[in-house]
């Protein structure tokens, strides 16, 4: 199954000359630091114009391995609230990106609660916009896709516990990259201030309590089931520390500082 692009020419340009130009204009300030391997990452996945920055940022200090997974929001109400893609390719402008089988198929062991659905990925961008950064990065690479709907700890901490066990029995490296936009649609004061309680648990490498803060502290960080999964992931391989790369909001894009979205891009090592 070819899985076509959704966002292409809004999110993101669908000429590929002029992709290539925006994705390496974001990945090209500071190239000149030494890269890092970390366990994983997070990244923002608004349309480029808004948060390209951030993600080339966190994108250009890592070395990326040959295989991926990938972890966003389902912001969509279709389709499975646990979805995986286990076979075919997903197209961008640059080209085909394969998705690794093998590696899905042992995460869907794993992890039996994951549903093969095709419907919940259809239309979603939190994973799309990710692949133009890996494919002029890493071309060859390959990568597992999961979205999260609706879901509870529980389910969150297995599922990060699963993606350890599949991660930590692999002879090659596996990156985790966790998609998501920060809080949306308040005051670039009150997002900044929302967001930091967020950034600081997972700083603080605490996915509980980034779970438990987000919902306590009313952020909407779309992305956060994504980030818990990739941190209880992350800690169970090892991590021990988490550096803020860049934080960034719509506002200092369009101007408007009365409804912002907050963009954070995160290594964990």
């Amino acid at each position: 199954m070819i899985r076509l692009p959704a966002v292409a020419g809004r999110f993101y340009p669908d000429d590929p000359d002029r992709l290539c130009a925006a994705v390496d204009s974001f990945l090209a300030r500071g190239s000149e630091e030494k890269k890092i391997r970390p366990r994983a990452c997070l990244v923002p996945h608004a349309g480029y114009v808004y948060s390209g920055n951030v993600a080339g940022d966190v994108y250009r200090r890592m070395e990326i391995p040959e295989r991926v997974i990938l972890i966003g929001p389902r912001h969509f109400p279709r389709g499975a609230a646990l979805a995986i893609l286990s076979d075919g390719a997903w197209q961008t402008p640059l080209g085909l990106a394969p998705i690794d089988r093998p590696l899905a198929e042992k995460i869907v062991r794993a992890f039996p609660l994951l549903r093969e659905d095709a419907a919940a990925h259809s239309a979603e961008h939190s994973l799309e916009v990710q692949l133009p950064f890996l494919q002029r990065l890493a071309p060859t690479f390959s990568f597992v896709p999961i979205v999260i709907g609706p879901a509870q700890w529980e389910q969150l901490e297995a599922l990060g516990h699963a993606l350890a066990v599949v991660i930590a029995a692999e002879s090659e490296p596996v990156l985790l990259i966790a998609s998501s936009d920060m809080n949306h649609y308040e005051s670039d004061a009150v997002t900044r201030v929302k967001d930091r309680k967020a950034i600081d648990q997972i700083l603080a490498l605490e996915p509980r309590k980034l779970f438990d803060t987000v919902r306590d502290e009313k952020i909407s960080m779309c992305g956060y089931a994504a980030a818990v999964a990739t941190m209880v992931a992350a800690r169970e391989l090892g991590a021990k520390q988490a550096e803020l790369v860049r934080y960034a909001t719509s506002g200092e894009v369009n101007g408007d500082m009365q409804e912002v979205v907050g963009y954070a891009g995160i290594v964990v090592k």
